[in-house]
């Protein structure tokens, strides 16, 4: 297993400590802190993304029928995980998980529990190998069956829109119709200090980030039909009711949710 570097900042690392988690080293306590000292608001970003996740996912099987996840850009585990929203409401609902970072190769033992009647498994696999991807997923899932397909904050990491675009496309088309694309990422041209504070991050020799335009998130969604309200900051997306009452506030955080015919 390649070598876990605490010398660099790793935006899995960054965003557990924004989480709340424990799965990160003091380098990225200082970029964190660093980030949100120009740009508070990320935090609510990082919790709101994952707040979308797990609406996303209930709605995926409480409303679509889902049962089987692919979840790619998997993340270091943290509270609600995407099998444990799944087999919450559908016990029999089975996951794989797919990520390429050491770090959440040595965590992956949280992410393979699960309920006696489901299954998860994770494949130490890149984006970039979509057809792979989908071959090892075919252990665990029948892909024949519809299938949700999450990319939850990882397209930002590919520096060329085109090939981000190609990469869902190549993973999608793996998939029968009924079938879900699950959407969320940064985005440019909704806050300037969120953009100061990505670009100084950037900078800093971890694998970068880049925020893209609302419309180029739209565009990963091409040919799908679109689960109202469409892609949206993701506290408006299907928001549930705040205790106090309070109306979700958006953020420079876009994600949506579409079928494939």
């Amino acid at each position: 297993m390649t070598e876990i570097d605490t010398s660099v900042p790793h935006s899995a690392r960054i965003w557990n400590y924004w989480l709340g988690g424990k799965d990160h080293y003091p380098v990225d306590e200082e970029a964190g802190d660093a980030y949100t000292a120009v740009f508070p608001g990320i935090v609510a970003i990082a919790r709101g993304s994952r707040a979308f996740l797990g609406r996303s996912i209930r709605y995926l099987v409480r409303e679509a029928g889902v049962r089987q996840f692919l979840d790619v850009g998997t993340g270091l585990p943290t509270v609600d995980n995407t099998h444990e929203v799944a087999q919450r409401y559908a016990p029999e609902s089975r996951i794989v998980y797919v990520d390429n970072d050491p770090l959440v190769l040595a965590h992956a033992r949280a992410l393979l529990t699960s309920s006696p009647e489901g299954a998860t498994s994770y494949e130490d696999m890149s984006l970039y190998e979509p057809e792979e991807i989908l071959r090892a997923a075919g252990k665990t899932l029948d892909l024949s069956r519809p299938t949700a397909l999450i990319l939850s904050g990882i397209l930002g990491h590919v520096p060329d829109y085109d090939l981000a675009r190609d990469l869902v496309r190549r993973l999608m088309a793996g998939l029968p119709s009924g079938s879900h694309l699950c959407v969320n990422d940064g985005s440019r041209g909704t806050d300037p200090a969120y953009e100061a504070a990505q670009d100084g991050y950037n900078e800093t020799g971890a694998v970068p980030y880049f925020l893209r335009p609302v419309e180029q998130i739209e565009g990963y969604f091409e040919g799908l039909e679109q689960v109202a309200p469409g892609v949206v900051p993701v506290p408006l997306w299907r928001p549930d009711p705040a205790p106090d009452g309070a109306e979700p506030r958006p953020v420079g955080q876009h994600g949506g949710l579409a079928r494939k015919p």
